[in-house]
C-alpha cells in the first residue's frame, strides 16, 4: 500500500504528466455529459419507460456498448465513435491492398495527414448512413412513441445532420486526447463507453443473485473471480511474444567498432489484435440487417445469428476468428520484409542463411504461434455465449470476454505502458517492481483508431 502511495505521488510530481491526466479526464468528462443529452424532438419520459422494457441485441448491443449506453438513451452522441472506426479501418485495409494508397502512405507526414483526411470525409459519408438506419431504429414500435408528434416533420433531418455532427464532435474529442492528453484518444472514449456500464451490470448481477435461494453470494463471487482469471489470461494473450535471436555482423569503421550486438525480434503472439472479432462480427451481423428494427419475429439463420449464446453463432463464430486472425496477420505482417531490413542491417539469425530461407523460418514461427493465438481469441470471444447460458445476466456476461473485454485491456495496458516511460525517464522505479508493462502492437488496429 506504502508502495501504491509513493507510485501516485512520483505521478503528480511530473507536472508534463499531471497536465496530460487532468485534459484527458476532462475531455473524458465532456463525452460522458454528451451521452446524457437526448435528441431534439424525443420526450425523455417516454424514453426511460421504453428502455426498461427494450433491450439491444446484436449488432444494436454492440453499438450500445462501445457508445456506453448512449446508443439506447437516443442521444446526441447515439453513434459515438463507431463511424470513425469503420471509416479507419476501411482505409487501413485499403493502404494495404491498393497500391497507390500505400505509396501515399509512404509519403511520411504529409501522407499520412492527405489519409485522415480522406477518413474524415468517408467518416461522414458512414455517419450519415448510420443516422439514417438510426432513424429507423427510433420508429420501431417502443421508440416511436417518444417522438413528440408537433416535431416529426423535422426529426429526420435533424436528427441525421446532429449525429454526424455529434459523431465528429467525438472524433475530434478523440484527436485532441491523442495530442494533449495521455493515450490513445478513440481507445480512451470507447473503453470509457464500455466501462461506464460496468458498475450498473455488477450491481444488477449482484441483485439477481441475492434473489436467487442456495448460495447466491457464493456464486457472484466465484464469477467476479472467474473473471480477474479471464483478464489475467487476456493481459498474456495481449503481451505475448515469442522472441527470435538476431546477431549483427562486427564493423569497424575508423578506430571505433560498430554492431556485433546480440538482440531479439519480437513476435508477438497475437499479432492482429482486436480486428479479427470486429471483423468476425460485423459479417455475423449482417443477416440480422434482415430484421433490424424487430429482431423478436426473426427466424432461421436471423434468430441464430442474432443470438450469441447458441452453438451455431459460436460455431461459425470462431470458425470466422481464427480464420481472419492468420488472415490479417498475413496482411500486416511480411517476413520477407523483415528479413530483407535483417540483411540491409548486417543481421542474421543464427543457423539460418540470410534472405529467403530467413524470410521462411520467420513464417515458420509466426504461423506456429498464431495458431494458437487465434483459438484462444475465438475462445475470448464466445465466451460471454458461455457466461449467459451459465446464469450471468445478459449485461454483466459481455464483459466476461470478446470485444469489449479486450479493447478494455490493450487500452489499460497501452495507457499504463506511457504513464511507467514518464516516470521512467524521471528517474523514478516503475508501475511493477519487477518487469515492464508492455502495451498493444501498434500494427494491430488503426494508428488513428483503437
Amino acid at each position: 500500500m506504502k508502495k501504491l502511495i509513493q507510485t501516485f505521488k512520483n505521478i503528480w510530481a511530473i507536472d508534463e504528466l499531471k497536465s496530460k491526466i487532468i485534459v484527458t479526464l476532462a475531455f473524458v468528462f465532456v463525452y460522458r455529459l454528451g451521452t446524457h443529452i437526448v435528441l431534439p424532438g424525443i420526450n425523455p419520459l417516454i424514453l426511460d419507460a421504453v428502455k426498461s422494457t427494450n433491450k439491444s441485441n446484436g449488432l444494436l448491443g454492440l453499438f450500445d456498448t462501445f457508445a456506453g449506453g448512449a446508443f439506447s438513451q437516443a442521444s446526441i452522441l447515439a453513434l459515438g465513435i463507431m463511424p470513425y472506426i469503420s471509416a479507419s479501418i476501411f482505409m487501413q485495409l485499403m493502404t494495404i491492398l491498393v497500391p497507390q494508397l500505400q505509396k501515399v502512405q509512404k509519403e511520411g507526414e504529409s501522407g499520412r495527414k492527405k489519409i485522415n483526411q480522406w477518413t474524415r470525409y468517408l467518416t461522414v459519408i458512414v455517419t450519415a448512413f448510420q443516422a439514417s438506419a438510426y432513424i429507423a431504429y427510433l420508429n420501431s414500435p417502443g421508440y416511436v412513441e417518444a417522438i413528440i408528434p408537433a416535431f416529426k416533420p423535422y426529426f429526420a433531418i435533424s436528427t441525421v445532420v446532429i449525429l454526424t455532427a455529434g459523431t465528429l464532435f467525438v472524433m475530434w474529442l478523440g484527436e485532441k486526447i491523442q495530442d494533449k492528453g495521455l493515450g490513445n484518444g478513440t481507445s480512451i472514449i470507447i473503453m470509457v463507453g464500455i466501462l461506464a456500464r460496468l458498475p450498473q451490470s455488477i450491481a444488477q448481477e449482484f441483485v439477481n443473485k441475492q434473489e436467487k435461494a442456495g448460495g447466491g453470494l457464493l456464486i457472484f463471487l466465484v464469477e467476479i473471480a472467474v473473471l480477474v482469471a479471464i483478464i489475467m489470461g487476456l493481459i498474456i494473450l495481449v503481451q505475448g511474444v515469442r522472441k527470435i535471436p538476431v546477431n549483427y555482423a562486427k564493423q569497424i569503421v575508423g578506430n571505433r567498432q560498430f554492431g556485433g550486438a546480440r538482440q531479439f525480434l519480437p513476435v508477438k503472439v497475437n499479432s492482429a489484435g482486436v480486428m479479427p472479432i470486429i471483423f468476425a462480427q460485423a459479417i455475423m451481423f449482417l443477416p440480422t440487417l434482415v430484421s433490424f428494427t424487430n429482431l423478436d419475429s426473426a427466424k432461421g439463420i436471423v434468430k441464430i445469428f442474432s443470438d450469441h449464446k447458441n452453438f451455431g453463432y459460436m460455431l461459425a463464430y470462431s470458425i470466422m476468428v481464427i480464420g481472419f486472425t492468420f488472415l490479417y496477420t498475413a496482411l500486416i505482417f511480411n517476413p520477407k520484409q523483415i528479413a530483407e531490413d535483417l540483411k540491409r542491417n548486417n543481421g542474421f539469425i543464427p543457423g539460418v542463411k540470410p534472405g529467403q530461407p530467413t524470410a521462411d523460418y520467420i513464417g515458420s514461427i509466426m504461423d506456429k504461434i498464431t495458431l494458437p493465438g487465434a483459438i484462444f481469441l475465438a475462445l475470448v470471444g464466445i465466451l460471454p455465449g458461455f457466461a449467459d447460458r451459465l446464469g450471468v445476466t445478459q449485461s454483466f456476461s459481455t464483459f466476461f470476454g470478446g470485444t469489449s473485454l479486450l479493447i478494455m485491456v490493450g487500452v489499460v495496458l497501452d495507457t499504463l505502458q506511457q504513464i511507467e516511460t514518464y516516470l521512467l525517464m524521471r528517474q523514478y522505479d516503475g508501475l511493477m517492481s519487477s518487469g515492464r508493462v508492455q502495451g498493444r502492437q501498434t500494427t494491430s488496429l488503426p494508428t488513428s483508431a483503437l
